[in-house]
């Protein structure tokens, strides 16, 4: 089964970029990594995502970058109500309290990591994200379940069950 779900890396920094999603690598067999290198190019990726049976169930963001800040990009994602569900990440070492806070409040973030990040933190995060996605939109998590936390999506699954009997 080839993957619907979409992990979105966007970062300026081309070596930024490879490590992160050299780092996500375990989430490849189950989401298809998709990079940017700046908002504008992220919004055009996520503008054709729904013509190619894709969906963006996490974007992953730097703020500081050429252009539109990541800040503002998942600003932009929060309001769309095709993305309003993705989980935001801002991994960054630029933003500042005020830009955090917008974040927070106006772009539905959901973690915030800063850099330098450790691998296996940032693994832990994007796993726990991932997981909430496909429990708060109700997805089969069966296709998810080598790669997500099996004790969360087991647990979302019986209690579904229970609701529907």
């Amino acid at each position: 089964m080839k993957p619907t779900l979409v992990l979105l890396c966007v970062d300026d920094e081309p070596g930024v970029l490879d490590a992160v999603v050299r780092d996500l690598a375990p989430f490849e067999d189950a989401f298809r990594v998709e990079t940017a290198l700046d908002a504008a190019d992220a919004a055009r990726l996520v503008a054709n995502l729904p013509a190619r049976g894709l969906t963006l169930a996490l974007a992953l963001c730097d703020h500081l970058m050429p252009g539109t800040t990541g800040t503002d990009f998942l600003i932009a994602l929060n309001n769309s109500p095709t993305t309003r569900h993705t989980r935001k990440i801002l991994l960054t070492a630029q933003a500042g309290h005020e830009d955090t806070i917008r974040a927070l409040n106006l772009g539905g973030l959901d973690h915030y990591i800063a850099k330098p990040w450790q691998p296996d933190v940032l693994r832990k995060v994007v796993l726990d994200q991932l997981t909430s996605y496909v429990i708060e939109r109700q997805l089969d998590p069966l296709p998810y379940l080598s790669t997500l936390d099996t004790t969360r999506l087991a647990e979302a699954l019986r209690s579904r069950h229970l609701a529907d009997t």
